[in-house]
Parts: structure tokens; sequence; C-alpha cells
């Protein structure tokens, strides 16, 4: 689960408190409140959600405005007396589940079964989890705010409506097992969409036409093409570069313009939610999903040397970009410290949210600047340590001075023809000397020019034309889905990796390495979604929506009567699309591949099954023949030499083995490579950032290559 619960009682009759964490053994966040909470204090998970809609019906009475039917889940009724016990050994009760619409609605349904009066301050929230933290919601009380709660219960009742009437309707025109949703539905219909525009893109032609130049013995440079007679001109075939090139056999060349100036780059500011997990992508390869896990993990407390257990960021579900004061002083105290004062502006950064964010917590930040990532991996290792350096220097870079850089430009003028060429200098790092935002594209490669004088004449080394094609836009990663979706309002932070997780499990996208493809699965639901359903699947339609529930969350409208809005349409939509449709079903294309059944002779398509992919004869049920989807990688197996197949496991993780299997037995999770071993000549595997022997007992490892990066300095 995302969110779970613990609760804390007095074991003397003074307090009791419930809270929400992980569950794994004694959560983590259970036992850091617990330490900081002292004697007098039971703590115990509630590990999420106690009462839910039932998992069988829809368990919405749209009769009776809509109002939800909540069951204790099942499997928690032996935690459920825990809880009730231990609140009658106790005199009072705090509700202390995580700050957001999901934690007040576990602590609104915990108050229900404890029969407590959500008025009363039994609800407190802790933005971190140390002892300042910890401190200062148990100071400041509060009754259960029931317009997050209505807000929780407008998005679940929502979608459990969108749900449970759409998904028979997709079983009935489609196939049995689909499912439907009001926000994953609009996530798929952004990929659909991204790949038609791909698929229907028309490649225009173009040249670049590149000077190599030099002042006398001066350090070589290159200038590109720009214009003509002072006009812009693009180059759009080899006919019209050749010609260009023709007029320059025996051009002078010289520097008609040098423009210089300064140029400063801010930081960018500390993390929010969906800007964590773009840059976790981007920087780490991580998925939305791990992302958010190492964050929770990195929240509720990890057990420091010499701190014991306590939280190392503040709470990661958030699009605030506020900071507190003190957070900002220690930041600013730290630089000073580390760089000197030189590295500091001249008062401290703010940042200003995007229009309609909510302010509820801070921008995710380290909760102690002190505790340095180095000092931290003295305890923690792997996917937590790699993102709490990353949150780390976010946080500090946001409170740094400006990089400064010497910037010049130049025009070269040769027959009539201008080419230009830019660069710069670093004067100062500023923030840069910690960290710099990662692209989601390679930035073009820029350095500083040799020192140039206007009319000055310079020597063409080489005049180089390059044919070049526009290229389509990018397949969406989840880096940038996540911002699509962020900047489109559809969803909010707590839904971001649930979104990509859903469209994933249900087989209606597919990774292909980093990038999101629709399948053909997906490719159908979402034509007869938006055929016959185009509300659900409009952007603008879902991001009013989301609206809505913040208006909610707000106090200024009604949940019920904004459900009602929204089923009126929706109902009428489902009646006559099932009018329109009657006995009509779509089929899903299956996709062929060029795998040759062995008992037929057919080429064999790809089928989903409950464990994945594999591959089956389109002949069922003549032929029956089935396998799974292999991929040959370079290397050869150790032990036989056959060929080394990828395949996928029940869980969809990559594994690599002999052709031969079971008869050979070699397995390995490490990606082979083309790279033979320099000891025995055995295929190399990569783990990480190393390359270590396949063959078992030979012991070499060596760093893989680095792809080259396009730096911004020079």
């Amino acid at each position: 689960m995302r969110s779970q619960g613990f609760r804390a009682f007095s074991q003397d009759k003074r307090l009791n408190s419930i809270e929400q964490t992980s569950h794994r053994g004694e959560p983590a966040k259970a036992k850091t409140i617990r330490k900081y909470l002292g004697e007098g204090y039971e703590v115990i998970a509630s590990m999420g959600h106690i009462r839910d809609l039932p998992s069988k019906d829809i368990g919405v009475d749209i009769q009776k405005d809509f109002s939800p039917r909540y069951l204790n889940i099942p499997g928690k009724s032996k935690l459920i007396k825990e809880i009730k016990a231990a609140a009658e050994a106790s005199d009072f009760v705090y509700l202390a589940t995580d700050p957001d619409r999901e934690g007040e609605a576990i602590s609104w349904h915990l108050a229900h079964i404890l029969k407590m009066d959500p008025s009363l301050p039994n609800r407190v929230t802790f933005g971190e989890i140390t002892r300042k933290g910890i401190s200062e919601g148990m100071a400041a009380p509060r009754s259960i705010d029931m317009d997050l709660v209505d807000a929780q219960q407008a998005r679940r009742v929502l979608d459990r409506l969108v749900g449970y009437k759409l998904s028979p309707f997709l079983w009935r025109k489609v196939k049995p097992g689909l499912s439907a949703g009001r926000v994953q539905s609009v996530a798929v219909r952004l990929i659909v969409d991204r790949e038609r525009e791909i698929e229907n893109f028309k490649p225009e032609e173009y040249w670049n036409l590149d000077a190599l130049l030099s002042a006398d013995a001066g350090r070589k440079f290159t200038a590109h093409f720009w214009g003509v007679d002072g006009r812009k001109v693009t180059l759009a075939n080899e006919q019209q570069t050749e010609k260009i090139r023709a007029g320059l056999a025996d051009a002078v060349w010289r520097v008609a313009k040098v423009t210089e100036s300064k140029r400063r780059k801010t930081p960018a500011p500390p993390f929010i939610t969906s800007t964590l997990q773009q840059e976790a992508s981007r920087r780490l390869g991580f998925t939305a999903a791990r992302t958010m896990r190492a964050a929770q993990t990195l929240y509720e407390g990890v057990d420091i040397a010499g701190q014991g257990t306590t939280g190392l960021i503040t709470y990661m579900r958030t699009d605030s970009l506020r900071l507190s004061d003190e957070a900002v002083a220690g930041a600013r105290s730290f630089i000073a410290e580390r760089w000197g004062k030189a590295y500091l502006p001249g008062a401290a950064r703010v940042y200003k949210g995007r229009a309609g964010a909510q302010d509820a917590h801070e921008a995710i930040r380290p909760t102690n600047p002190a505790l340095t990532p180095e000092l931290a991996e003295q305890s923690i290792s792997g996917d937590i340590a790699k993102l709490y350096r990353l949150i780390w220097n976010r946080f500090i870079a946001c409170q740094m001075a400006d990089c400064l850089q010497d910037t010049v430009s130049v025009d070269v003028e040769a027959a009539g023809c201008t080419f230009r060429a830019s660069g710069f200098r670093v004067t100062f790092d500023g923030f840069t000397a910690l960290y710099e935002e990662a692209q989601d594209e390679k930035a073009a490669k820029e350095s500083m020019l040799p020192p140039l004088a206007e009319g000055e004449t310079l020597r063409l080394h080489e005049l180089k034309g390059e044919q070049k094609f526009t290229q389509p836009p990018a397949r969406y990663s989840e880096a940038t889905l996540i911002k699509a979706l962020e900047e489109n309002g559809i969803g909010r932070p707590s839904t971001y990796a649930p979104i990509i997780s859903t469209v994933l499990d249900r087989d209606y996208v597919e990774r292909d390495k980093k990038q999101l493809r629709p399948t053909a699965l997906g490719i159908v639901v979402n034509d007869l979604m938006s055929e016959q359903f185009p509300d659900i699947v409009d952007v603008r339609f879902s991001a009013q929506m989301e609206d809505n529930l913040d208006t909610v969350e707000q106090g200024n409208a009604n949940w019920r009567r904004v459900i009602g809005d929204f089923y009126g349409g929706f109902e009428k939509s489902l009646a006559a699309a099932e009018e329109s449709m009657g006995g009509k079903k779509v089929k899903v294309p299956e996709q062929e591949t060029e795998e040759i059944c062995e008992q037929c002779g057919r080429k064999m398509v790809i089928k989903t099954g409950r464990f994945g992919k594999f591959l089956a004869c389109p002949g069922f049920p003549e032929c029956r023949n089935t396998k799974p989807i292999t991929k040959e990688t370079p290397g050869a197996c150790p032990l036989c030499g056959g060929r080394i197949l990828a395949r996928q496991s029940k869980r969809g993780r990559t594994y690599y083995g002999c052709e031969k299997n079971p008869a050979c037995g070699f397995m390995t999770w490490d990606e082979p490579t083309a790279e033979k071993c320099t000891e025995c000549g055995a295929t190399l595997l990569k783990k990480g950032s190393n390359l270590h022997c396949s063959r078992e007992g030979c012991g070499f490892t060596k760093a893989a290559a680095r792809k080259p990066r396009a730096s911004a300095k020079e």
C-alpha cells in the first residue's frame, strides 16, 4: 500500500495517537514517533485504510445521493479489535495519519470505528518525522478536516462509478477482464495521440552547412550557415546547398560582428512530487513507483548512526514550493561554510508555485541540511541513498548564487553569406558547483570561441554540408508523461505514480526501453472510449473535474453535487453507447511476429495471458503451440557456447538464459554485452556501472564505458 497507519496509545491512560506508515514488520515511522513521544505512549500501526468500498459490488447507492457503503477491509478484523482495545485503555486518542486527502480519510474512518467525535481536536499531522516535526504536530491538534475527507470521498466514489459502469461495457464490447478509469483513460489517450503523431509524421529534408574556421594560428571553431544578404535562409536540398558551397569557393572569410554579453543561470526550485519523479527518471532511471517507494522510506525514517531512526525528508506528496525559514537558514549556513559567502545570494530565494497549487506542505527537502549525502551514506545505501543525494543536492543548490557566464556571438561573412557561431565561458560556477537540472533531450554542445575581432580575416579549413530530416515528436517517457499530466491539470501529486502503474499493469501501455508506447489493446480501448465517451478521455474535461475536487477540498462545493453533475451526463453517454453499438464487438488485432510455428508453419502472434505476454499459434484450437517470447543478446553462454536469450519472468522482470535451457542451466539477471573477458574470452555481463565475467571462477571485472554526454561548460 502507498500509505499506511499507526497509532500511539498511552500506557498511563494519558494519550493515544494513530498514524499511518509503511507495512513492513514494526513500521519505521511508528518506531520513530514512539522514540520521540517517550514514555506513556503506545504506537501501533493501522496499516493504511481499515474501511473501504466493497470489492465485489459498486458500493455506491446512486438513488440515495451517491451514498457510499463502507465495509471493514477483509483481514483487518484482528487489527481493528486491537485498536479498539487500546483506545478503550487510554484517556485520549490522537489521529496522526499522513497530511493529505487520503490520510484525512483514513483518520475519519478510524474515528468512525472508535466512535470518536470528528469535531474534537484529535487530529495531528507531521510534515517531517523528526523530533521537531512531531513536537510541532502534537502541539497543534485540530479537528478532522471534513472538506479534505469529502474531496477524497468524491474521488473514490467518482472513480468507482466510472470503473464499475464502464468496465462491464468493455467486457461486452472488447473482451472480458478489461477495466476503465477516469484518469488512466486520459493518460492512455495522451500516449495513443502521441503515437499517431509519430505514425503520421512526414519528415522534411533540410541541410546543414558548417564552416571550420580559424584566425591566424588560432584555435579552430565551427560556424553554421545562417543566410544570404542579411536574410535567414533554410537549406532545403542538396542542390541548394551545393549552389551556396560553389559560390564560396574563392570567398574571403572575415569576422563581421562580435557580440559579447553576460548571462546568469538561476538554480531550479526545490522538488515537488512531479519534479522529483521526473528528475529521478532522467538521472537515476527510476520509475515513478520506485521513486515514491524510496521517498516514502526516507520520509518515514531510517536508522542513522549516532541519531537513531529519523525521517530524512519532509512529506513527499506536495505541489508547494514553500520552504520553512529554519530550513532555508540551515541551507545558507551550510553553503557559507562549505563554499564561502560568494556562493550565497544577497537574500534567501523564495519560489512561487504554479497557479492552483495547494500549499498544505513544504516542498520536498532534507529535514536536516547538515546531514550531507556523504554522512547519510554511512548508514543507508541503494535507492534511498541515491534519492536522498538528489533531494539534498537540489535543495542546497536552490539557495545558492547564480552561475555567471561570459557569452559571445560571432557573425562571419563570405561572398554575401552569413555564418554564425556562439559560445560561453563560466566565470563563476555558483550553484552548478553542486547541481544542474537534467534535461529530457540533450542540449546542444557549446564551447568558448577563440578571441576574434571585427574585420579579422579567417582561414577556411573545411566546408561541410550534411543532409538532415525533421524528426517526429518523441514518445512519452515516465518523466515527460508526468510533466504532461501536471501541465494539463490531470491528477494530483499522489496520483502520478499509480496512473502509470495502472496503464502498464492493464496492458494498455508498454515500456520500450524508457519510452511508453500503446499496445494494440490500448489503442482499441482508447478509440472506443473516444467514440462513445468523449468526455471521459477529454483532457480539458478531466482537468475541470480535478479543479472541482479541489473546490470541494477548499470547502466551496458539495461533493455529492459534484458527483451528481458528472453522473447525469455519464449515464446518458453509457445508455447511448449501448444502443448505438448493439451487439457489435471490437476485435483487438493480433501482433504478428516473424517466429514460425514449428508444428504448422504459421507466423506466431503475441498474446497476453495471466503471466504476461507469450507467443501463440494463430491456428488455435487446431494448433495449440505456445512458447515464451525471447530476444537474442550479443553474448554467448559461458557453459556451452549457445545463444543467450532475454526472457521475462512471471513478474515482468527481464532475465537471461542459455537457449539450451533447462539442459544447460546457465541463467543470470545481469545483461550480456558484446565485450569479451580479456582473461578467459567469455562474455562480459553488465551490472550497474561495472562489467564482470560470466564464467564462474574467473573474477574479472572492469568499469563499463560511459556514454558521452553533452556539456554546458567548456
